[in-house]
């Protein structure tokens, strides 16, 4: 099914599917771009250890630690900082700016255009066709929010950051998706270190670290942008763990730790985009995150024939602009991502 073809309640069923619900008990997973299973082993220490202080509220002490810390790693100050229980939570915290028009630059992420469209927020589908390009004047000027991933999820296109910074305008505010931006290499185009008053950036922290099930990032900007977002938020809205790992995984040496893993995650990503290619299997190029777009002649098929032999991998027709004949493959390892190039082998050699 075309994303938007359906019902009121379809959309909004689609806008909430993530890659997790693709996933299984003993199936070898490409659909979640998580790195890993779990956190390293000197993070889950770190988390350990903080374990005994779980008796006691968050302190603000380590809600401020976890801003400075922050505002260190991006250049910076505590106040444009705000904790989050993941990047998710900042686009549930967009309807509290006021917005009158949300403009959505899709294909990308859709928990943004759902927490905008259950507040009632009108929305417009800025939808880019292959190769996925940003083109700034393309954005309605009466679009008072911009929504837009950075590299972008699923495409995979890093958009440089002067085309990005194109679309601020008087009296919008531009909000920069850079969930997967510490798996670039560099965090080229980047604009997290920008302190503009019209520019909010999410961060994650889950991807990189394999902290899904604890739910951490943070969110830059102008403190009265940040202050809005807070407006009716829960007291002691981020966890103590949380705040700790927000710590940890900004200080130096993880930061360093993770500029490695971004090298690493492209290396692998070369290697299997040439084995997936090599196997007759169409792969949007260039591609900058930890994840690869695939198109395939019946992409229903080639989900159900995958998962037959235990393989996970997500659909993309739950995203605006993408039909049921996309997919998206989390890049693994070589030796994984054989796994998954032998079953695609198979079923390229059966297609017309």
């Amino acid at each position: 099914m075309e994303f938007g073809s359906g019902s009121a309640a379809d959309t909004l069923a689609a806008l909430r599917h993530h890659g997790d619900a693709e996933t299984g008990p003993g199936l070898l997973d490409f659909a979640v771009n998580v790195q890993g299973d779990g956190p390293p082993e000197w993070l889950r220490r770190r988390l350990a250890d903080a374990l005994g202080g779980l008796g006691r509220y968050p302190a603000a002490d380590a809600d401020r630690c976890a801003r400075e810390q922050v505002a260190v790693r991006h250049g910076r100050t505590p106040e444009e900082v705000l904790p989050l229980a993941g990047g998710a939570e900042g686009f549930a915290m967009l309807p509290r700016l006021g917005v009158r028009e949300a403009a959505l630059i899709h294909p990308s992420f859709t928990e943004p255009e759902l927490a905008l469209r259950e507040a009632g927020v009108p929305v417009t589908h800025v939808t880019l066709e292959a190769p996925y390009r940003l083109d700034p004047a393309a954005v309605p000027d009466s679009a008072d929010l911009v929504v837009l991933g950075n590299p972008t999820n699923p495409t995979s296109v890093l958009h440089a950051a002067d085309d990005v910074l194109a679309l601020r305008r008087p009296g919008r505010i531009l909000v920069v998706d850079e969930a997967f931006m510490d798996s670039v290499p560099g965090e080229t185009e980047s604009v997290a270190g920008l302190s503009l008053p019209d520019v909010l950036v999410l961060r994650s922290l889950t991807k990189t670290w394999a902290l899904a099930g604890l739910r951490c990032g943070y969110a830059l900007g102008h403190p009265d942008v940040l202050a809005r977002m807070q407006h009716g938020r829960a007291h002691w809205p981020v966890g103590s763990l949380q705040l700790e790992a927000i710590t940890a995984c900004s200080e130096p040496a993880a930061v360093e730790q993770a500029g490695e893993m971004a090298n690493r995650i492209a290396a692998d990503r070369g290697d299997m985009a040439a084995l997936l290619r090599d196997a007759g299997v169409d792969v949007h190029l260039p591609a900058s995150a930890p994840f690869l777009l695939l198109r395939l002649p019946d992409g229903e098929r080639a989900r159900a024939h995958l998962r037959e032999r235990g393989i996970a991998v997500r659909r993309c027709d739950t995203f605006p602009g993408l039909g049921p004949d996309f997919l998206r493959v989390a890049v693994r390892p070589r030796g994984k991502a054989e796994q998954l190039i032998a079953a695609m082998s198979e079923l390229t050699r059966e297609m017309p």
